[in-house]
């Protein structure tokens, strides 16, 4: 296996749940040494997320990939002191604590710059280190809450929507990675590390796009559409003749031409609102009947390969069933297989993108709870009779 693009960065990963501990995920993917530091009496809670097999959490499988697994409480003399070697040894801390609660351990900024001047710290909450807000507990669905995601998410005359996944958990996550690295290339010409610090509330405020412009502009507040798009149409999911779902996105001119030759209505092309996206969107009524009806009287097989052959955009709507065998996943091994001892060979999404000369592997699964303690620590140089003592304190 080539070495990953990270190799020789080590992370700290004393984080929870998911926007942090995915940060992490994300620079070990890719070569990057990964601790991942838990409670020894509360572990992750993410280990105990959504279903599990055989008594083992199958989304800590996803979350915990390529992470060596101890347990260290920061609260106890000993696993403070344990935790300043580490960083001592590290490049990157990630950690998600309310803000105060690493300083109130005495291994907030000024402690763990002073053990590792290079070290990037990243502190990943809800709200951020200070305003109003700063102390709240929080988590992502509270971001999209916030950030107007929800309020443009669903029909327009029903309640907002709230993704079913941790959507700016995950956008919060990818951003931190980011941070990480953006701070990690900073350091290449400073000599000094610095301090992350990300709002969950951000990154998602960030990626919904112009709103806050318009608004400020021009007092535009968007309203929810839907399926539809308020830029251009036909846009919408269209049901098939065999009960199936497909998606049409119709983002350029040329598309939705095609699309309207496609499916037998030619001459709206030459009606005067045609012209552009937005005036398009205006009569997504007569748009969407003309497109939905045509769908309909055909299976999705023949939809995608009708449109496929007219060189418009389509997509159907698959579950994860219909990924698993789809196509062009199986092309990019998107979902791809990792030998696990406890569970055998486990399936899962592969990283994230392909590099060609350095490209990232998982190279395994979630680790059960503190498996990695022993190893980690006597490589830390810590006698037996050391981890003994810690032991004993209840530090691990």
């Amino acid at each position: 296996m080539r070495a990953g693009a990270l190799e020789g960065v080590r992370v700290l990963d004393l984080a929870t749940l998911f926007a942090g501990p995915m940060a992490a995920t994300l620079l070990g993917d890719f070569g990057a040494e990964v601790i991942k530091v838990e409670h020894p009496g509360r572990p992750d809670p993410s280990r105990g997320h959504g279903p599990a097999k055989d008594g083992v959490g199958l989304w800590w499988k996803v979350l915990g990939r390529n992470k060596r697994a101890i347990t260290l409480d920061l609260s106890r003399p000993g696993g403070r002191a344990t935790l300043l070697r580490l960083a001592a040894t590290a490049d990157v801390v990630i950690e998600n604590f309310r803000p105060g609660t690493l300083e109130r351990w005495d291994l907030g900024w000024a402690e763990l710059a002073a053990a590792n001047p290079r070290l990037v710290l990243a502190r990943v909450t809800a709200f951020g280190q200070f305003g109003p807000y700063a102390h709240r507990p929080g988590f992502g669905t509270l971001a999209e809450a916030m950030s107007g995601f929800a309020a443009l998410t669903g029909e327009p005359d029903a309640p907002p929507v709230l993704p079913p996944f941790g959507l700016a958990d995950s956008v919060a996550g990818l951003t931190t990675a980011y941070a990480v690295l953006t701070a990690l290339a900073a350091r290449e010409r400073t000599g000094t590390g610095q301090v992350v610090d990300m709002a969950i509330i951000e990154p998602i405020l960030s990626v919904l796009g112009p709103h806050p412009t318009w608004y400020d502009q021009l007092g535009y507040v968007q309203e929810r559409t839907g399926n539809r798009s308020a830029n251009n149409a036909p846009r919408n999911t269209y049901r098939t003749a065999d009960g199936t779902w497909v998606a049409v996105s119709t983002s350029a001119q040329s598309v939705a031409e095609r699309v309207m030759r496609l499916v037998g209505r030619p001459e709206l092309i030459e009606e005067p609102w045609f012209a552009t996206g937005a005036e398009r969107a205006a009569h997504a009524e007569v748009l969407d009947a003309a497109v939905g009806s045509w769908i309909a009287g055909r299976t999705r097989t023949e939809v995608l390969a009708a449109f496929e052959k007219a060189e418009a955009a389509v997509a159907p709507v698959q579950d994860v069933r219909d990924v698993f065998e789809d196509p062009q996943y199986q092309a990019l091994n998107t979902v791809t297989t990792v030998p696990d001892p406890e569970l055998g060979p486990l399936r899962l999404q592969n990283v994230l993108f392909r590099l060609s000369a350095t490209p990232g592997a998982i190279r395994w699964a979630g680790r059960p709870h503190g498996a990695d303690t022993d190893a980690v620590l006597t490589e830390l140089g810590l006698a037996p009779s050391d981890i003994a003592a810690l032991r004993a304190e209840g530090a691990l």
